[in-house]
Formats: C-alpha cells, structure tokens, sequence
C-alpha cells in the first residue's frame, strides 16, 4: 500500500491531460560552466558550418570528447534510412519522432512542446499561446521573430502553412493523421498563422482535440527546401517521402554529424536562434548527442552499467539494484517504485484476420487466464500498478483519466487475471473442446494453435509473451512465440494484412491533448483498417460502427455528464469485445540516467517541471539546458 500511494500522490499533479495550457520556458539554473548568453540579432547570414573534416569523422567514428557529449541508448534501433522531414521510413529515432505526447526536437521542431507533467504548451516556434475563436472553429498561432532555419532565413508562418499542405498532398502519416480534422493552414502574414478546423454538418468543429495535437506533434518544414524536394523528385508522392533528405534544412539545436550502422551523431548548432532571449536564452550544455545502435536491451545495459551511456530509454529489470545492490550512481525520475509516471499501456493485440481469432469466447478465455501479477513480477519487476490496484479500461491510471468513465459500470466485466477454471468453462460452454485427446481444443475441426510475438531483445515484452503463450497451455491452447527483429516485426504488423502473428505486442497511446479519445481511437476504430504502414492503432483489425459513432461525438461534447457515459460505453464494448488486452501499465518513456559524467536530470519533486522523457520529448527537451558535469 506504502508504494501504491506514493504513485497516486505522484498522479496528482496530472489533471485532465485534455487542458488547455501555455506556459513560456522557465528559466533554469545557470550551469557550473558558463551559460551561454543570447546574441543580438544579426542582419546578415551565420557563416555556413564547414562539414566535418576527415579528421572528425575519424574522432566521430572512435571517441567523442567524453565530457562534450549525451550518450543516449533506447531510442535508436538500426541505422539511420533518412533525414526526410516529409518521410515515413526514416528510422531516424533521435531526430524524427513525432508524437503527441512531445515530438522529439533536437533537429527538427513544432510550434509548441507539450508537457505531459500538465497538459501545459510551451511555444517553441511559436510565440506566446494559441488563440481559438469562440466556437473553436479557427486557431491563430504567432511565430516567433527570432526563429531561423539552419540556412540563417526566418521561420514563418508561410512554413507552417506548405508543411501541412504537402503532408497532406502525398498523404505520408502526419497529413493523414489531420488532414481529416483540419480543413487549412494559411499565412495571415508572415509571423501569423490561421488554423481552420473541419467543420461537420452542424458547423461545429469535427475535432478540436486533433487540432491542438497538431501543434505539439508535426515538425516544421521549410517551404524553400520543401519545393526543392519536390522539384528533384517530380512531385511523385512516394519519391518525395522517399528522399533520403541529406540536405535538410532544420530549425532544431542539433544536426547529423556522423550516422553509419553501428552509431549515430549529432553535434550542436551554435548559430542555433534558440539562444535567443525570447526562447532559451543559450546554447544546450552538451556539444554532441551521441546513440551506439546496440543490439538488444542487454548489450545497452551493459553500456549504461558501464557509465557509456548517460541517458537510457529501456526497461531494465529490477532497476533499483543497479543503486541498492551494485552502488552504482544511477537514478529514475521516481526513487520509489515504479519509478516513473505510467501512462501507456504495452497491449496483446488479437489478428482477427484469423477466423479462429474471430471467436468472441477464444479472445476472452485467453485474456483471462494471463497471468497479469506474474507479469508485473517477472517482465516488470514492479514497476507497474497491477490491475487490481488499476482495474483495466482503455484508460491510463492518472487522475484524469480514470476520472473520465462510470467504474462501477463496468466492474462485472473487468478481470485481473489467472482465472484459469472461467476460462476453461467459457471455452467448454462455447463448445471448444479437445476431442482427440491431444492436449489442443478444436473449433470447427481445427486445432488451436497460435503464434504470439514481440521484437528481439525487448526483453520485458519477450517475458509477457512467454506469459501468455503459458496461459494458452493452461486452458488447451496451443500458442508458440516468435521473436523476430524489430524492423521486421514493426513493418509487418503495420501492414494492411498480415498472417505472420496472431497475438503481438504494441504500445497504446500515452498522454496527450487527446486523452483519451486518442487511446480508444488508438485500441478500436476502425479507420485504420485496410492502410499499410499504418502506426495509429487498431493493428489487429477490429471493426465495430458503434465505436466510430462515439468516437465522431465526443470531441465537440461539452456536457461532461454526456462524456462521462460516451466514455463509459468505449470502455463497455472494449471489455466485452476484447480484440485487444493491456498487460500491464508503463512509463511513455523509460528515463534511467548514469551520473557518472553527467548530472542535473528531471527528477520528481525538483520544482522544475521539466517531464521524464529523455532529454528530447516535448518540453523534456529543457534538461538539456540544465546539465551540469559530474565535479
């Protein structure tokens, strides 16, 4: 109980994560070394950085200086493809994830970071808050003066406005993430943005959640180099999102120094206009930002043990022992379990392209034979609420969230798990049964028998796996595991159909300006089915028309009662329909630093606000000012 209050008194800072907030950066303390003082704005174009010399990428490919640089591990998993701001394909971690819980912006930025801490915006190439109209059918956005491209050229609203058109246009994920609930994007003039919302039938907004998601998750492309793009690939849609983009043009701190497949580099801009006093006032405190492309979650433990890495973005079991047992100074964002703030949701998701998959009692007895306590044991070491302290939903445990649904509404269909004897029974009354004596139900003469997979080397999803597939021979399902890499298992479960896995793991979405319509969207609609390379949800295929009605009502619904049944009914059909079940509750990041070299890290209750998202997402990005060496 000592522990589970800890976490709920950490989850009252979080309020609903769907309000309306703009905040300016807080100043932070002045580092051991000098702070980098803002320049005065200067008429003429910065020098062109000279690319790195032999020399360099020589030091780049052998040894950074270590007291320059941020090692990073869990965020990049396989060589760099591209620096395609416009692209899909990039498997560019570090420089291109857009997100609406904080888009990564050490390169490429949006007009404002969002706080997940709470719910707050903080502009970034923005200036000062948004403005809605009084029916939130148009928002105005100001950009800020100082704001330059990497090429010294202003960032104006004219930027914003192409970005969104030419997502649009060649439909690559961005543009068709919005382009359903945003109508235009024009330049006022040049430092003003208009941002018109899609408007249904009764003139009302389709979804103003989308539009405030805008602004914290697309990356802001600049029109110039944008045309370019398009002039050398013949405005050919796929060529365009292809474009490996060596010459990007970026607004962000950081740009490539050094990519290959065992590492990837990026050093800082020192004409960066952020060290402007309307933004930052200085220079982020290291010089590069590096990532080892490691292959598997132990081979980067072994590294982040080893004080080379500062800043790791993987689960680790037991982590605490790494300071209790090993005295090593390594730290989370939380001293206690579970260390950091759970707001997503890693989740089994069912293939119902598989006709067995399509048997509403197959789906249940499964899910609740999982041992879901073993689970937080073993694949989690307890660095999760369990679902009896949570009971499960499509909601995330903060405040807000579970604050959105009637819970007593939907207690008899709720489960925690391990009930082997209901599952058995429910497959037995269902008349699935094993008639051969072979250990294996049938349905319709058919063994059941499913393949259950996750990425290589993840290594707590891998435990959850072995989990369920251990369920399955509980209850006379036979379910065999498979590993594949991660590209190779990603790329197929985001295709259109596949036959490869029946049960899979993949992560929900976390907090946002959307929750937690955007999770209920993200666990069932049914947009998404049919669409190749689609990482928006629903990847098991489930089609419900009721889940699309409520989805379309409850973005304009004001009356919070309505909301509070609309809600009530996802979480309803969810539970009943189980197409897909959460195994346990995590972090949206996992945020473990070695302050080996390295300190100054977000960490809860330091009055600062800066959330635990790695140095990098949404307004995580402000630790990177506040880094101090380890004297």
């Amino acid at each position: 109980m000592k522990v589970l209050a800890l976490f709920l008194s950490v989850l009252m800072i979080f309020g609903m994560l769907t309000a309306c907030k703009t905040k300016e950066p807080k100043e932070t303390p002045t580092t051991g070394q000098e702070a980098n003082k803002p320049e005065e704005e200067k008429p003429t174009e910065p020098a062109e950085e000279e690319a790195p010399s032999e020399d360099e990428k020589e030091q780049a490919e052998n040894e950074l200086p270590r007291e320059e640089t941020l090692y990073f591990a869990g965020q990049q998993w396989g060589a760099v493809v591209g620096w395609n701001v416009l692209g899909d394909g990039n498997n560019n971690s570090m420089a291109l994830a857009a997100s609406g819980s904080g888009s990564r912006t050490i390169m490429f930025e949006t007009l404002y970071m969002y706080n997940m801490l709470d719910a707050s915006y903080t502009p970034l190439l923005a200036d000062g808050p948004y403005i809605w109209n009084d029916d939130m059918t148009e928002m105005t956005v100001k950009i800020k003066s100082a704001a330059k491209w990497s090429d010294g050229t202003p960032v104006t609203a004219d930027d914003v406005a192409y970005t969104f058109e030419t997502n649009a246009k060649i439909e690559n994920n961005q543009g068709l993430a919005f382009a359903p609930y945003i109508e235009s994007v024009t330049a006022v003039d040049p430092q003003t943005v208009l941002i018109k919302a899609k408007l249904d039938d009764s003139g009302k907004p389709v979804n103003p959640l989308q539009v405030q998601q805008f602004i914290v998750q697309v990356y802001i492309g600049q029109k110039a180099w944008i045309e370019t793009v398009e002039t050398r690939n013949n405005n050919d849609a796929t060529a365009i999102k292809n474009d490996v983009a060596e010459d990007v043009v970026y607004s962000g701190p950081y740009h490539k120094y050094f990519a290959d497949d065992t590492k990837v580099v990026y050093v800082r801009d020192d004409n960066y206009w952020g060290k402007d006093a309307s933004m930052w006032g200085k220079l982020p405190v290291p010089k590069y930002l590096a990532h080892a492309i490691y292959s598997d979650n132990a081979a980067a433990q072994v590294a982040f043990e080893a004080g080379e890495v500062d800043v790791d973005q993987q689960f680790i079991n037991n982590v605490q022992d790494l300071w209790e047992k090993k005295g090593l100074p390594i730290s989370t964002y939380m001293a206690e379990a579970p260390y950091g703030i759970c707001v997503n949701m890693p989740t089994a998701w069912y293939n119902l392209d598989n006709p067995a998959l399509q048997n509403a009692a197959i789906r249940k007895a499964i899910a609740i034979a999982v041992d879901y306590d073993k689970i937080n044991a073993n694949a989690m070491t307890g660095q999760s609420p369990t679902f009896e302290q949570v009971p499960r939903s499509c909601m995330n445990p903060t405040d807000g969230e579970q604050a959105t649904f009637n819970h007593d509404a939907v207690k008899d269909l709720q489960w925690v798990g391990n009930d082997i004897d209901g599952a058995k029974k429910l497959l037995d009354d269902a008349g699935i049964k094993d008639t051969d004596g072979d250990g294996i139900r049938e349905l319709d003469g058919k063994k059941l028998s499913f393949i259950a997979a996750c990425p290589d080397g993840w290594s707590d999803w891998q435990a959850s796996i072995e989990i369920v597939a251990a369920a399955g021979k509980n209850i006379g399902i036979e379910i065999t595991t498979q590993y594949p890499d991660a590209n190779t298992f990603q790329s197929t479960v985001t295709s259109a159909k596949q036959t490869d896995y029946d049960i899979f793991m993949m992560w929900t979405e976390s907090a946002s300006p959307t929750q937690p319509w955007g999770r209920v969207r993200n666990l069932m609609s049914s947009e998404f089915n049919g669409k190749d390379n689609n990482w928006s949800g629903n990847y098991g295929h489930y089609s419900n028309d009721r889940i699309q009605e409520l989805l379309k009502k409850i973005p304009a619904e004001t009356d919070e009662a309505k909301l509070k049944d609309y809600y009530t009914e996802c979480v309803e059909i969810y539970l009943t329909d189980i197409p897909s079940f959460s195994l346990m509750y995590r972090p949206d990041k996992f945020h473990a630093v070695n302050e080996s070299v390295w300190t100054g890290f977000p960490e809860a209750g330091d009055g600062l606000n800066i959330p635990p998202l790695d140095c990098t997402d949404g307004y995580g990005i402000a630790a990177l000012y506040n880094l101090t060496l380890v004297q």
